[in-house]
């Protein structure tokens, strides 16, 4: 997993220098493994094969690491910096839709998508707590071992969901607060993280309930994404809105794509437009940025919204309120989330949060718009 990295510095006086000392996060990038093996190694090392325990210690010893039960002090260290990791999913077309959208009325938010807005959220909080944040956007294909290049100059940080596998942050967590986003807990035994996560379920069963009662709409399309905690959350609410309707649905959502972009929705509506047989009545997408691709589709094919389909998004970002026909949506606390984030770790860091891991949910807002037929 590759990281690009970004510092947003606080004023406050009482940032420090970030300090150089040889981390555990040090011995995985050198040699090539997860976190969770180099603890492995020095917790039970007959669990790990011989040839990569020796590789370890190796890589240990030339960087002149200490393991953690001889270096309290070093594990203690502050360096006055939060963190926060997340795919780097960009998508130019809907940053390009936002500068259009806004026109004479430029807003400086219009560009802003879920992960910008977590960003916001994050600096605002660290900022009055004397931090400064370290933004780091991935981007698969690189070892995980990058995530050394967080872990080993933040004194805390929060991980969306699925961008490193949460065995290497259950490892982290021992030495340092680390907070998962948009993301429920996978196992009481495998996963001891902080986690703060929206009520996607619960929004986008309103939603969907929404299509049914207020709007008769009965043919529903559901546009997800793969690996998503988050849309699979989501789908769960759409498919319990729909069986208690008798509305037909399917076990998955009937269409995913691997990045939920303008792009990708784009391609979506004009694979579900193809298909064979009466055409869907609604269609229901994971996130505001497909669901944005899906109306220029639409647009293009000379197919109206909402009279002939009714389209709707999930998230809330501002682009929603500037597309024509404004984008019917679910809003979650983007930046509050972000915000809760920097509260939690600090808490953790000055010893005023207890033991237990928390699991935080937050409120979400169904939006009606002019694209499922509300005016």
């Amino acid at each position: 997993m590759r990281f690009h990295f970004a510092f947003r510095h606080s004023t406050h006086s009482g940032v420090h220098p970030v300090s150089t000392a040889p981390t555990v996060y040090d011995v995985a990038e050198r040699s090539g493994v997860s976190i969770a093996t180099v603890s492995r190694v020095y917790r039970n090392p007959d669990s790990v094969r011989a040839q990569t325990r020796e590789r370890v210690l190796a890589s240990a010893r030339e960087l002149g690491y200490v393991p953690s039960g001889n270096a309290r002090g070093l594990a203690s260290r502050s360096t006055g910096v939060l963190g926060l990791c997340f795919p780097d999913y960009s998508d130019p077309d809907a940053e390009s839709e936002a500068e259009t959208g806004a026109g004479d009325e430029a807003d400086d938010d219009a560009a802003m998508l879920y992960s910008d807005q977590i960003i916001r959220g994050m600096e605002r909080a660290a900022r009055r707590h004397g931090y400064a944040l370290l933004i780091a956007a991935s981007l698969k294909g690189g070892p995980e071992s990058q995530l050394a290049k967080v872990a080993g100059r933040v004194d805390g940080f929060a991980v969306l969901a699925r961008t490193v596998p949460t065995e290497d942050l259950d490892v982290i967590s021992r030495r340092q607060p680390v907070v998962m986003l948009a993301g429920p807990r996978e196992s009481d035994d495998l996963d001891h993280l902080d986690h703060i996560e929206t009520a996607n379920t619960d929004g986008q069963r309103e939603l969907t309930r929404h299509l049914i009662e207020d709007h008769g709409l009965r043919r529903l399309a559901y546009i997800g994404a793969e690996e998503s905690p988050d849309v699979a959350a989501r789908f769960r609410g759409h498919a319990e809105a729909c069986r208690a309707a008798g509305v037909p649905v399917s076990d998955a959502p009937d269409l995913r794509v691997a990045m939920m972009t303008q792009a990708e929705g784009a391609r979506a509506t004009d694979e579900l437009l193809d298909r064979p047989g009466p055409r869907p009545e609604a269609l229901l997408f994971a996130n505001d940025q497909m669901a944005v691709g899906a109306l220029h589709t639409l647009e293009r094919r000379g197919v109206r919204v909402p009279d002939d389909i009714a389209v709707t998004g999930f998230d809330g970002i501002a682009l929603s309120r500037l597309v024509r026909p404004t984008l019917t949506t679910v809003r979650q606390p983007m930046r509050r989330m972000g915000e809760e984030a920097v509260e939690l770790l600090v808490r953790r860091l000055t010893g005023q949060q207890g033991k237990e891991p928390v699991s935080m949910m937050l409120p979400v807002s169904p939006t009606r718009r002019e694209s499922c037929g509300c005016t």
